[in-house]
């Protein structure tokens, strides 16, 4: 084969490596950005903080955003009240977890608030140290505090005693020579331990276990016996079954219902070990002079400069370190990319702020629809650069604290021939089932039907959707005595 040499003419997209940082660090949220400076602090010496600086100093004085000016003004009028922005609440069902009569998800509000002591304590005191320090204060030999502690090492967070006792014995050495009947002993002694139902093997355990110490309660008897025997029919809600299980009245019922709702199905989780998140709002928005703006968060951006002392001795330098000089570009090269990024996401922000405007005036049940090629068309920018900025920042404002991308969504026809923002449909069922009659819960075929006489047409599909993604339980689940 005769090599031959060839003049070949092609186009390529090249990135470069300040283009790769800038689009690094607009998909990055506020946390892992703070990471990443971090990183490029402790590698250039040419980059410092800048804690003087009452608000960020950039590679240029100026936001190159029309916004920033309204920006500005507005720091010092919002800074004092950004402390008071209320979060977004979040709605919890008291008896929830009571729908799955194997599953545990949380105990009811009321009961939560009753434990609040327990909970603080159990921030600082794990489950097994609680409970080891509880087998500490018993009269039990040697022997019987091994196997309650050999029994407190195999639960779960929960508090559950998950293996059953027979798979338990089979791990224990042969020569130890322990019998069923000692563990049996010793699980006993555990139950009667704080908090009241550790050491159950399941949801019914669990709650017997605690009524025992309400025997005090009239309506003690009959949760025990539901409790004990009619457990997944009360999950059900099927009380007309549950009238000729007992044969007891509605009030009894009720009671009895009242009392196993406030019981914890998981009384183990209150010592769980669980890392709090914070959420850092990247933009903040208020209402000045009757107008909503958008304006960044002070406490997000983060304050950089070039560090004078090495830009003074490199420019002194009549051949400049090699080194040095390529970290004086990064250094350069990041606090721009830092400012632009932030100028994009303040940009998408206030464009948002203006398509959602009446969202702010009357909540989520003006929501209109809005997908990313609407703000990317009004702003000149492509379609992935709004998905980047949308994703993982958030936004302080009035009503609470939302992720960017929490103000796009789909649509839903109505009769007029416009459109209706999903999440303002969504609002207008929870409207619905909360008003509703506990006695006679609406059904999604209901909720349908009226959605459609106020010209909104939904299938009843797709409230079961909407209802399922709200964490709504259907009709049955709802029905109260």
């Amino acid at each position: 084969m005769k090599p031959v040499l060839q003049l070949k003419l092609s186009q390529s997209l090249t990135l470069t490596p300040q283009l790769q940082q800038a689009i690094k660090l607009l998909q990055m949220s506020t946390l892992e950005m703070e990471q990443e400076i971090e990183r490029v602090l402790l590698e250039n010496p040419l980059l410092e903080r800048n804690e003087d600086s009452e608000f960020p100093v950039t590679a240029n004085s100026e936001f190159n955003s029309p916004l920033s000016a309204s920006a500005t003004s507005a720091e010092s009028t919002a800074a004092d009240e950004q402390s008071q922005l209320p979060e977004s609440p979040a709605d919890v069902e008291d008896d929830r977890w009571l729908q799955d009569a194997g599953s545990f998800s949380g105990a009811g509000r009321d009961e939560e608030d009753d434990r609040d002591a327990q909970d603080t304590h159990a921030g600082t005191v794990s489950l097994r140290e609680h409970l080891s320090w509880q087998l500490g204060l018993t009269q039990l030999n040697e022997r019987d505090r091994s196997l309650v502690r050999f029994l407190i090492e195999a639960l779960n967070d929960d508090g559950y005693l998950s293996a059953p006792l027979e798979e338990l014995l089979d791990s224990l050495p042969r020569d130890y020579a322990i019998e069923l009947q000692e563990l049996e002993i010793a699980l006993r002694q555990l139950q009667n331990f704080d908090p009241p139902g550790i050491g159950a093997r399941d949801l019914r355990e669990c709650l017997l276990l605690q009524l025992k110490d309400r025997s005090g309660d009239p309506a003690c008897a009959l949760a025990q016996e539901i409790a004990d025997q009619h457990l997944d029919v009360l999950a059900a809600r099927d009380f007309a079954r549950l009238r000729r299980l007992t044969r007891q009245k509605d009030e009894a019922i009720k009671a009895a219902q009242t009392l196993i709702v406030s019981l914890n199905p998981r009384p183990g989780a209150a010592y769980a070990s669980l890392e709090a998140r914070y959420i850092l709002p990247d933009v903040v928005v208020k209402k000045l002079k009757g107008q909503w703006v958008a304006y960044t968060n002070p406490d997000a951006f983060p304050r950089l400069r070039i560090n004078r002392l090495y830009a003074d001795i490199l420019a002194k330098q009549r051949r400049g370190d090699g080194k040095l000089s390529g970290q004086l570009q990064e250094a350069r090269w990041m606090i721009k990319n830092v400012q632009q990024r932030y100028d994009t996401i303040l940009r998408v922000s206030q464009t948002i702020v203006e398509r959602q405007r009446q969202f702010f005036e009357h909540g989520e049940i003006a929501m209109r629809p809005l997908i990313l090629r609407e703000i990317a068309e009004e702003l000149d920018l492509h379609e992935s650069t709004i998905s980047r900025v949308t994703n993982q920042k958030y936004m302080a404002t009035p009503r609470g604290i939302f992720e960017l991308k929490y103000f796009f969504g789909s649509h839903v026809a109505t009769e007029a021939g416009g459109a209706c923002s999903s999440t303002a449909t969504r609002a207008l069922i929870k409207q619905l089932i909360s008003n509703e009659s506990s006695k006679k819960p609406l059904s999604d075929s209901k909720i349908s039907e009226i959605l459609g006489q106020q010209g909104i047409v939904v299938a009843r599909r797709t409230v079961a959707k909407y209802r399922e993604s709200l964490n709504i339980p259907p009709t049955n689940l709802r029905k109260t005595l």
